[in-house]
Formats: structure tokens, C-alpha cells, sequence
């Protein structure tokens, strides 16, 4: 399947400006939905390494970007144009002080049009030998906050995470935490699980990533946790489908990128992959 551009027109949801919220922990989902409105072009390797830089590509940044592995590390950006206004918020925990404070933020205006989200990985590792279990509270305590605070036509969609590798590296998994970099995945195959299940408890849509690209290993990076850019722009087309779908509207034919020829299931790996350490 080669890629395509994702394509966010002005007159094809009929609002006069589209707003979309990401609340994940999920960068590079944000990163090529900005790049994607803009250019045919997908994410380059360095685009897809580079966090907390002061603009990406037009946004800026909001909040924090002071690089750090701690879970108190805050990351908001924005990307603004005649007809759209992206948000992103990093994410560690899914129900937090912090999250309050971003719901906040959302009462105060503009309300959102839609709400992409996901937290899980950081949330089952980083809080705790009990993390697990509260994680299921704070799921329950987020979804319940987003329906007092949304208006009923937002449309909300839970990302379930990626697959992890069968060993994982990366900054997130500090030293402390090496003895789970071969039974993380597994945890997180039952969070997602339970999560989705929640999700669609509270009406929420749900977008399962983990079963749509358990076939496409050979584009995830060497440290098991990151993925090429041919993923990214496929995240984003199926995003904006679902998105679509729900609104009963139509895509309108979508371009092929502009700097590669990119492929799904090619057999081998993206040049991106490659400079993820």
C-alpha cells in the first residue's frame, strides 16, 4: 500500500476552523498532521528525533520542552492557520493535576472539535508496583472529567498504543525500570484492552493501532518503542478516516507524498527506522 497524503481541506468537515486536541504521549502522531497541512511530504528522520524544539514546522511551543525523562516533564504546542488550530499536550500520566489544568484550558475556549488521546506506557511503569491499578482509576476518572467538560458533539477518539518490541530500550525505561524492558509489552496488550473497553463504556470512540500494525514490525525502530515515518503518515490517514466516518462526510482523493516513495509492508526497513537509537 504506498502512502498518501493526508489531506485536511477547509471545506471538508464545513467548520470554519477545525480544532484538534492531542492529549498523548504520542509526538510524532501531532508532528506529521502539521507537516501533512502543509506539504506532501512526509516526517524526515530528524523531525521524527527532535522534541521540545522552540517551532516544528510553523507551531510553537507553549509550555516546558526542557528535555527530561522525569514524569513531571510538560511539553504543549500549537500550530494555527486560517482554517486550523492543532494542539498537543505531552502526556505521562492520564489523570493528573496537570490534566486538570488542560481541561481548564478547554472550558475557557475554544472548546475542541476533536480530541485524539492516549496514555499507557508511561502510565504502567513510571508509578509504582501498583501502577496498573491505577491506571484503570485514573482512565476512569479522566473519561468521566471529558464528558463534564467536552460539549456533546466533540468527537473523542482513544488511540490504543503501539506495539512494543520483545526488548525495549529508551529514555522513558530509566535504570530502574530495566527489569520490565522484556515484559512491557505484554502489560501493555492488557492496558489496551482494558482501555478500550473503558472508552467505549463512556461512548468514546476507540482506534485500535496496536492490532492494525502488528504486520508492520519491520518499520518499528531498533529501540522497540518508535516507528518510521511510512507509520506516521498511515496513523494520520486512518485518524482522518475515522474522523470521517463519524462526521458522515467523504475524503477527497488523497495525493501520493512528495519527497519518497514509501511502502507498507515492503519487506524492509524506512531510512527513518535506522536513526532511532
Amino acid at each position: 500500500m504506498k502512502l498518501k497524503r493526508a489531506s485536511i481541506s477547509e471545506d471538508l468537515f464545513d467548520l470554519e476552523v477545525l480544532i484538534l486536541i492531542f492529549f498523548t504521549v504520542q509526538r510524532t502522531v501531532y508532528k506529521d498532521f502539521v507537516i501533512s497541512l502543509q506539504t506532501e511530504n512526509c516526517l524526515t528522520n530528524a523531525q521524527l528525533r527532535s522534541k521540545g524544539e522552540a517551532s516544528f514546522e510553523g507551531d510553537w511551543l507553549v509550555e516546558g520542552g526542557k528535555l527530561s525523562n522525569g514524569t513531571d516533564y510538560r511539553e504543549a504546542r500549537q500550530y494555527r492557520s486560517p482554517s486550523h488550530l492543532l494542539r498537543f499536550y505531552f502526556l505521562t500520566r492520564i489523570y493528573s493535576n496537570y490534566v486538570e489544568s488542560v481541561l481548564a484550558d478547554f472550558q475557557g475556549g475554544p472548546q475542541p472539535d476533536v480530541i485524539i488521546v492516549n496514555s499507557c506506557v508511561w502510565d504502567i511503569s513510571r508509578y509504582g508496583s501498583n501502577s496498573t491499578e491505577r491506571y484503570r482509576e485514573n482512565l476512569d476518572k479522566f473519561f468521566t472529567r471529558l464528558k463534564q467538560v467536552l460539549l456533546p458533539e466533540c468527537l473523542v477518539i482513544w488511540n490504543m498504543a503501539m506495539p512494543l518490541g520483545k526488548k525495549i530500550k529508551g529514555g522513558f525505561l530509566i535504570p530502574e525500570l530495566q527489569y520490565l524492558e522484556t515484559t512491557l509489552r505484554c502489560d501493555v496488550i492488557e492496558a489496551n484492552f482494558y482501555s478500550a473497553l473503558l472508552a467505549a463504556a463512556h461512548g468514546f470512540d476507540v482506534v485500535d493501532l496496536h492490532f492494525q500494525f502488528r504486520s508492520e514490525l519491520q518499520h518499528r525502530a531498533p529501540d522497540g518503542i518508535h516507528w518510521s515515518q511510512v507509520v506516521h503518515r498511515q496513523i494520520t490517514i486512518r485518524l482522518l478516516q475515522h474522523i470521517a466516518d463519524a462526521w458522515g462526510v467523504a475524503l477527497p482523493s488523497p495525493k501520493p507524498p512528495g519527497n519518497r516513495d514509501l511502502q507498507l509492508s515492503s519487506g524492509g526497513q524506512a531510512d527513518a527506522v535506522n536513526g532511532w537509537e
